[in-house]
């Protein structure tokens, strides 16, 4: 259940005079309301600060400036927007002050994948649903070998778990791995905010020593756009990948009996992408993002994977030459970054969209067959249709606003999905994308 406003018992009841927690706590409640500190402007430079130090306080309670002791949180952390708005809410997880890109995501369940995710490298989510942390985390549902993104906005966050697999709770998981949450926040309006005015920079900090003019300053000085984020999540080295789908979550029928050697690009790749392919019969090579495309073609591979990854394509242009040297030479396959990167390697433009899509809940059509399919997405950028050469044909759009969705290219031995057909925690509607590439694969041994 959610941590309620003003009943909720918990341990801990008196801290330290000494503790910077406790003389931080020492003031009246701030409404969780936005307010104007100053106008919006572009940022500059890019910098962060990464979060000082976990330290928990969901449970604990608080003293205020009339010496009552009350058995509940009070607000203790902010979230300054470049538009000058700023958010009170209460923290879980790391303390600190970090800067990142805030976006939302409007899937209901999955929020430790969502963290285990590279592709969220640099940025805040918010979660749309208002209820998170009841099932836990546990282990085998990782993307990835650390958390990857900035920090996690929440509206209510659970108090307690109730599922078999867990092993230990959200706010536990988050103070290991150093990153910042907040809860008791309007996630509705930011939400509001950010499809008004698109993605925006954001600073939260549990400091109460900065000033909201500073934090301000902090994220209209910040930029994501032009950086490249790729080199922050790739691996530093190959290896092979064999783990497929646990059979208890496996659901599709038939393994493939005829074995293909697929070289894989990391641009932030998430394991279950690994596992499917694996599971259609795939023997993967995992190469760092900068790997030669010469010595890639030296494995002489059935074909090459270009991965999902964090940030804006066009700042990579190292892996987009990559992807230029390696189409028409063996079939390839897209997903995410790995499509945007291959419009680029076609000649075609990427752009920035207004506020992207994060969520598994996008409905996108097959253009070859009509097919409808829930997807799940994470992107910011798009692969503009009318810039790419005579062709090459675009085979799926997002329905919520006709953007491309995936590619094909005959001639060069292609296909790409701008979203993630391994879809775990779900949905697996588009699972057979990975049919197509072994079937383009299988189809240039003839």
């Amino acid at each position: 259940m959610a941590a309620p406003p003003a009943t909720a018992s918990a341990p801990s009841l008196r801290p330290s005079a000494a503790s910077p927690r406790a003389a931080a706590a020492r003031s009246v409640a701030v409404p969780s309301g936005p307010r104007t500190v100053g106008p919006r402007r572009d940022g500059g430079r890019f910098l962060g600060v990464r979060a000082a130090k976990a330290v928990s306080g969901v449970q604990s309670g608080t003293v205020v400036d009339d010496g009552v002791q009350r058995p509940w949180k009070l607000s203790d952390a902010r979230l300054v927007l470049e538009d000058g708005s700023v958010w009170k809410a209460k923290s879980f997880g790391a303390s600190g002050t970090q800067v990142g890109e805030v976006v939302f995501n409007t899937s209901l369940t999955g929020y430790q994948e969502i963290l285990t995710d590279p592709s969220y490298a640099g940025q805040f989510v918010l979660m749309t649903n208002p209820h998170i942390g009841n099932t836990g985390v546990n282990p085998d549902d990782e993307e990835s070998n650390r958390c990857f993104l900035a920090g996690l906005i929440i509206r209510n966050l659970s108090i307690c778990t109730s599922n078999w697999r867990c092993t230990e709770t959200l706010e536990e998981y988050l103070m290991k791995r150093n990153i910042m949450g907040i809860y008791d926040v309007d996630t509705r309006a930011i939400t509001r905010r950010l499809r008004e005015d698109g993605s925006l920079i954001g600073v939260l900090s549990t400091d109460q020593s900065r000033t909201d003019d500073e934090l301000l300053e902090m994220a209209k000085n910040w930029k994501i756009v032009g950086v490249d984020l790729i080199s922050g999540v790739t691996c530093d080295a190959p290896y092979e990948w064999s783990d497929k789908t646990d059979s208890e979550w496996e659901f599709k029928k038939g393994q493939s009996t005829e074995s293909f050697h697929v070289v894989a690009y990391d641009f932030g790749i998430k394991h279950n992408i690994l596992r499917r392919l694996t599971s259609y019969g795939c023997k993967i090579t995992v190469v760092p993002a900068n790997w030669p495309a010469s010595e890639v073609l030296n494995l002489k591979p059935d074909g090459v994977f270009f991965s999902n990854g964090p940030g804006d394509p066009a700042a990579v242009p190292y892996a987009v030459k990559t992807v230029q040297e390696i189409i028409g030479k063996v079939p390839v396959f897209g997903i995410c970054m790995g499509h945007q990167l291959i419009g680029q390697a076609l000649g075609g433009k990427t752009f920035k969209m207004k506020f992207g899509h994060h969520g598994g809940n996008h409905p996108v059509c097959d253009l070859r067959s009509g097919r409808v399919d829930i997807s799940a997405q994470n992107h910011n950028y798009a692969v503009d249709p009318e810039s790419l050469p005579e062709g090459v044909k675009v085979t799926h759009i997002n329905l919520n606003d006709n953007s491309c969705a995936g590619l094909q290219y005959p001639k060069m031995k292609l296909l790409s999905l701008q979203y993630h057909p391994e879809s775990s925690p779900g949905p697996h509607d588009s699972d057979l994308a990975f049919g197509e590439f072994i079937e383009m694969m299988k189809n240039n041994r003839l």
